[in-house]
């Protein structure tokens, strides 16, 4: 088992907001006469979000909030921490504004996150006006699971086109002992709410780390009998605080070993564009098994993905500590335009791989539920 160190940051409450050379005059610039932040201005459509490593990018992740109802070992300790000041976080208008603009930049997928969105009382009005947004396609959301159930089919109506359910064991005292609270049933069950609306596309991620969880590959494999769902296996990743080695991280190569071992006639499946996963299926299963490997096998060459914090500050990668206060920017004036250089500025410095890290092995990074 694992353990939390209190040097650790929890879903971005320590954080850098960098706003490099250049980019502060945007972030600063005032706005023209008539302009406030509230109202996003009209503007001709934009070219693509490309970096200088040819990857466009069209997916935006939004943590909603940096709260969570749970307390997992590798995410915070069990007393919780300091959270942003309210004044600190995005409005919901700061919010739609700031969507507005990827939209145009042509942010085509919106995937909502945490802390646990679901703790967030206007999540359907969000999700609502969010999929209303011009240029958006699908609004997703990466949930715990364990307040879902019942919001679903209010989730479902406003335009929640996909769901991803973060489940690390399916041993109801694994799970306490990891989450410090109770909550397994309440996560399988939103599970089956979920595939019994119908929702498109649902998937549950499973982060495996050795003498932990690595002896349920199996057992979670078994959901996708029945289930038309994407169970993927994720590497256990170095964040500050989560004490982190070698030693723990189940390499994908060991996790699709024990898949076949169970099953041998195991057959990759249709690969999708931009993915993260490599995909397999079980012969009589509905649904497929899937590898997250960030770590053996890193998928930064497809990167398409930005992520915007509960406070307003935009990453360009998971792995990275730089980040540019949108927040800053629209608070002091900035239109729509300055807004989508700022985030084009930003993209320009986005590294080919990890943050431009040569081993994340061997760095120090801060957690991040982002």
């Amino acid at each position: 088992m694992f353990s939390f160190s209190r040097s650790a940051s929890y879903g971005g409450v320590v954080r850098r907001a960098l706003l490099a050379p250049g980019l502060r005059a945007l972030a600063w610039r005032g706005a023209p006469a008539g302009c406030h932040t509230g109202s996003p201005q009209t503007a001709p459509p934009e070219p693509p979000l490309l970096d200088l490593h040819g990857r466009t990018h069209d997916y935006l992740r939004i943590s909603l909030t940096e709260r969570c109802n749970l307390r997992c070992q590798y995410c915070m300790p069990a007393e919780g921490v300091q959270l942003s000041a309210r004044a600190a976080l995005l409005t919901r208008d700061e919010l739609l504004r700031l969507a507005r603009v990827f939209a145009a930049l042509g942010v085509r997928k919106l995937r909502l996150t945490g802390g646990e969105p679901t703790l967030r009382a206007d999540l359907p009005e969000l999700v609502r006006e969010l999929r209303a947004l011009p240029g958006v396609r699908t609004v997703a959301m990466t949930s715990n699971g364990v307040a879902l159930a019942r919001r679903l089919p209010a989730l479902q109506r406003a335009g929640l086109g996909a769901l991803n359910l973060s489940l690390d064991s399916l041993r109801a005292d694994r799970y306490e002992r990891l989450a410090r609270r109770p909550g397994l049933a309440r996560a399988l069950a939103s599970l089956d709410v979920a595939l019994q609306l119908g929702l498109p596309r649902v998937k549950v991620n499973t982060v495996l780390v050795r003498g932990f969880n690595e002896d349920e590959i199996c057992d979670f494999v078994e959901l996708t009998r029945e289930r038309d769902i994407d169970v993927r296996f994720i590497e256990f990743m170095p964040f500050a605080g989560n004490e982190w080695r070698d030693a723990r991280m189940v390499p994908e190569r060991a996790a699709l070993d024990a898949v076949r071992r169970r099953h041998p006639a195991l057959r990759p499946a249709a690969p999708e564009p931009c993915r993260t996963a490599s995909l397999w299926q079980a012969p009589g299963h509905r649904g497929r098994v899937g590898f997250i490997s960030s770590m053996s096998k890193p998928f930064c060459g497809s990167c398409n993905r930005l992520r915007l914090t509960a406070d307003g500050n935009l990453k360009v990668c998971l792995f990275g500590e730089a980040e540019v206060s949108l927040r800053d920017a629209l608070r002091a004036g900035a239109d729509d335009a300055a807004l989508a250089q700022l985030v084009r500025a930003a993209l320009r410095r986005k590294h080919k791989q990890h943050a431009g890290e040569c081993d994340l092995m061997y760095t120090d990074l801060r957690s991040a539920c982002v």
